[in-house]
């Protein structure tokens, strides 16, 4: 199994309480930490301009500039986003711009992608919110545009949802055959078809039995298309809150709800932490018992595990605790 790791850049109200003029430094830092190590594969940030689980005024930095950004301070992780909104930036300019990361970063860029979700934002920045077909259709084009731009160097798509004529996109990324495309979501009927012609890799839940069924839902769109199952990698993000004890468990859930609590009040805090790490499939627990899970995961074909560790701008022993303990353990 391989793995790659998030870095907080605010979205989950993970930079609380750093003066924004520190919150570089802190995200360079980590990722300057895992890219000396050798666990992670990769580190992550999410597309997204507001913060959850409400809007607040708290930083949530922009996920391709930090892109660019780590691309120049980091020399061997690879660079992620889980997952870019595919219409928040005309698809034709972003795959210049991950071309033109792809050659800062030394042919070191993924290409996370999706339709888009959080409403609150979407209108915020003036995209309206079209509908979940309409989303899934620029998606389907979008791709195509970048596959088009990264392997001949321009695109062409009089499509339903883009035009783009002759989109010229040079220099090449580094990569040969271009950035490797993740496609995001585990919708059956559109999204996880979407993955089966176009993608490397797909990124769904990672709860055993949704787990189990998305990917069957996958395997039977690759044979539809005549794509091959097993070459594309499937992959799952994790909330992981990881420590030596139980009780030491629960202690950091506390920690992490008081944090929330100090931005959104009590009520949303605590609804947050139970609902989103509460929910099945999460990395929470004493190594032992995260081990198991993701032990089941990777006998069901799970092939890579994106983790995030909330208090990690804070406190890096829960992801020294896995690179200790449950890495080597699923070796």
């Amino acid at each position: 199994m391989r793995y790659g790791i998030f870095i907080p850049q605010g979205w989950r109200l993970d930079l609380v309480g750093i003066d924004p003029a520190g919150q570089w430094q802190t995200m360079r830092d980590l990722a300057q930490y895992v890219d000396a190590g050798d666990t992670f594969e990769s580190i992550w940030v999410y597309d997204h301009f507001h913060t959850v689980p409400v809007p607040t005024e708290e930083a949530t930095h922009e996920a391709w500039t930090l892109m660019s950004a780590f691309g120049a301070s980091t020399s061997r992780v690879r660079l992620g986003q889980m997952c870019t909104a595919i219409s928040y930036r005309n698809p034709a300019y972003l795959a210049k711009v991950a071309a033109t990361v792809d050659i800062v970063s030394g042919g070191r860029v993924e290409m996370g992608i999706g339709g888009g979700w959080y409403e609150h934002e979407w209108r915020a920045y003036g995209y309206g919110f079209p509908s979940a077909g309409e989303r899934l259709g620029r998606l389907d084009e979008g791709v195509q545009i970048f596959r088009q731009a990264w392997t001949t160097g321009e695109a062409t798509l009089d499509g339903k949802h883009y035009q783009v004529d002759h989109a010229i996109v040079r220099p090449l990324p580094l990569q040969e055959g271009g950035i490797p495309i993740w496609i995001a979501g585990g919708g059956e009927q559109k999204t996880l078809r979407i993955a089966a012609k176009y993608a490397q890799y797909t990124n769904f839940a990672g709860a055993t039995d949704v787990f189990a069924h998305k990917s069957e839902v996958l395997r039977k769109h690759c044979a539809e298309v005549g794509t091959d199952f097993d070459a594309i990698v499937r992959s799952s993000n994790f909330n992981a809150v990881i420590a030596t004890t139980d009780a030491e468990v629960e202690q950091r859930l506390a920690e992490l709800t008081a944090r929330y609590e100090s931005i959104v009040g009590a009520d949303i805090a605590r609804g947050y932490v139970q609902n989103l790490l509460r929910a099945p499939g999460q990395a929470i627990g004493t190594p032992e018992q995260v081990v198991e899970h993701l032990r089941r995961l990777r006998d069901l074909g799970l092939g890579y595990a994106i983790l995030n560790f909330p208090e990690a701008a804070y406190d890096r022993s829960g992801i020294e605790l896995f690179e200790r303990e449950i890495a080597p353990a699923l070796r």
